[in-house]
């Protein structure tokens, strides 16, 4: 158990780390008939005996994060996998001291929304309880309090306000954010530009509704935990989502601190991010022209007598898209554009088709499509590879969509003097940190399974393997099928950024890096 003494007073505290899971079940899929799981702990645990609580249990040290705990404390006490369950949120982690039983307490909360039988999941009948409890009930998490008639451990409101903001928010700015956030967690189509932008309109239609007849303290508090939420409801995104939304706040903020009517404030304020989402518009025409102008330098000038260029890119975005129409109708040669699928959705048809009916009566742009098996192939004499980005490191490595990679380290095989180069708008810079601490998305293993189905040989087999697999632990499944979008491709692999603000070296993103955990501390790491 992840454990240490701090002595408080004359008294020795205890200090335990712990994650405390919120489960959510949302009938008929209608956020206004939100319930919480509370489960009644038994007279045979340690603390907080015959009290309601979220299911919780010690981080230990070889456990890999707090997130990790949360996921076997949930399968030890419930028997529930993430085949039942789907992350939700992940709440502001807080410490508190319970000096009639000598504890520190660090709580990780967490919040899973339980999966119907028709999704797959194994459902309420599902959750079969251990020793650890000798019940569970469903409530209104707008019920939930802190009441000796009520019965919970301590701060327990304190840790669901923390997954649930709703709580604090009242109900038309709650119905807001609940919606807000459920869409922008479940867009798996759009970019991470599209989704940054999503939610700054999620946290200005939030501060439209809330109570405008008092901005205090408490008013700015509740719009920063939401802000929070926002910023992690897609880690895989969460740089660009994060950027955009540390910006909004910083200009929430100024207008918080002016000495103006609540009415007026929040006025201000809504005119304001809008006046943010107008300047957004001109980002891609920034990029553009800086994409131009490295082709034109760094692939057409070195080689004078080039009349065509060939250009390998994967997945659908709209700034990549604008970008390469520019350029076969800018820079005086003909474009050979190279398109892998892009599988499970097929991102990479979605773009060829934008391409081909913008340009359909261009000769100077022909676009082929390639097999996402083929990528050695496609990027064979290729004299440019772009990639986009959905998050870029404090050390410049850039994770984008699953088969950056390969791509990548094909063309250094067959194509070894041809360009990598990243379209990004500066906002998908991270935070400090390491690759590694970055949460991969796993994403929903049907998208897979849906695309082989009445085309694949054998497919039946493998669905019922994973239909059997359902009512079965973990460690007897046989068959897994990973459906992981993103991944990252090191910073040594790329020749340069091209961003709107011009070309920028590691350097400039290291710096950039820096800013922005400073305005995460800022906004953040007192809530």
């Amino acid at each position: 158990m992840a454990s240490s003494n701090v002595t408080n007073g004359n008294r020795e505290l205890k200090k335990r780390s712990v994650a405390g899971s919120f489960l959510f079940k949302f009938p008929n899929n209608n956020e206004k008939q939100t319930q919480v799981a509370l489960f009644r702990r038994s007279g045979k645990v340690s603390t907080y005996q015959h009290k309601l609580a979220p299911i919780s249990g010690s981080v230990e040290e070889d456990d890999a994060s707090p997130y990790a705990t949360a996921l076997r404390e949930i399968n030890e006490e419930t028997t529930l996998d993430l085949s039942s369950i789907e992350p939700l949120r992940v709440g502001k982690p807080y410490t508190f001291i319970d000096e009639s039983i000598g504890r520190e307490w660090t709580i990780n909360p967490f919040g899973f929304r339980l999966k119907e039988k028709s999704e797959g999941g194994k459902g309420e009948e599902g959750i079969v309880i251990d020793w650890e409890h000798d019940g569970f009930e469903w409530f209104n998490p707008l019920d939930v309090n802190e009441s000796d008639e009520f019965g919970g451990v301590p701060k327990l409101v304190n840790s669901l306000r923390r997954v649930w903001p709703e709580y604090d928010l009242g109900p038309k700015a709650g119905k807001a954010f609940t919606t807000g956030l459920r869409r922008l967690r479940d867009d798996h189509e759009s970019g991470a530009r599209q989704l940054a932008e999503g939610a700054v309109l999620i946290l200005k239609n939030l501060i439209s509704e809330m109570n405008s007849e008092v901005v205090d303290d408490a008013w700015w508090a509740n719009v920063r935990m939401a802000a929070w939420h926002i910023s992690k409801a897609r880690e895989s995104m969460g740089a660009a989502i994060t950027s955009a939304i540390v910006k909004t706040l910083d200009r929430v903020e100024t207008i918080f601190n002016q000495d103006l009517s609540p009415p007026e404030k929040v006025r201000q304020m809504i005119e304001s991010i809008d006046k943010q989402l107008t300047q957004r518009k001109s980002t891609t025409d920034r990029i553009r022209d800086t994409f131009i102008d490295y082709l034109r330098q760094n692939v057409i000038q070195p080689r004078e007598s080039k009349k065509r260029i060939s250009v390998l890119t994967l997945s659908s975005s709209s700034t990549i898209s604008t970008c390469l129409l520019q350029a076969a109708a800018n820079l005086g040669v003909s474009l050979d554009l190279r398109v892998l699928e892009s599988r499970p959705l097929y991102e990479g048809v979605t773009l060829a088709s934008k391409l081909v009916e913008a340009e359909s009566k261009s000769s100077e742009l022909t676009v082929t499509l390639y097999t996402d098996a083929s990528m050695a192939l496609a990027a064979n004499a290729v004299d440019v590879v772009v990639l986009g980005a959905d998050r870029i490191s404090a050390a410049g490595d850039v994770s984008n969509k699953v088969g950056s990679l390969p791509v990548v380290l094909s063309q250094r095989h067959v194509a070894p003097d041809a360009k990598v180069v990243i379209l990004s708008e500066t906002e998908k810079i991270a935070c400090p940190g390491s690759t590694e601490k970055h949460v991969a998305e796993e994403n929903n293993p049907e998208e897979l399974v849906r695309a082989w189905t009445g085309s694949v040989k054998g497919v039946g087999v493998i669905e019922g393997a994973l239909s059997d697999a359902q009512s079965t632990s973990t460690r007897d499944k046989k068959v897994y099928v990973k459906n992981t979008y993103f991944e990252w491709v090191p910073a040594r692999f790329l020749d340069g950024y091209v961003t709107e603000e011009g070309l920028w070296s590691v350097q400039d993103i290291t710096k950039r890096s820096s800013w922005i955990g400073d305005e995460m501390d800022r906004f953040f790491k007192n809530l």
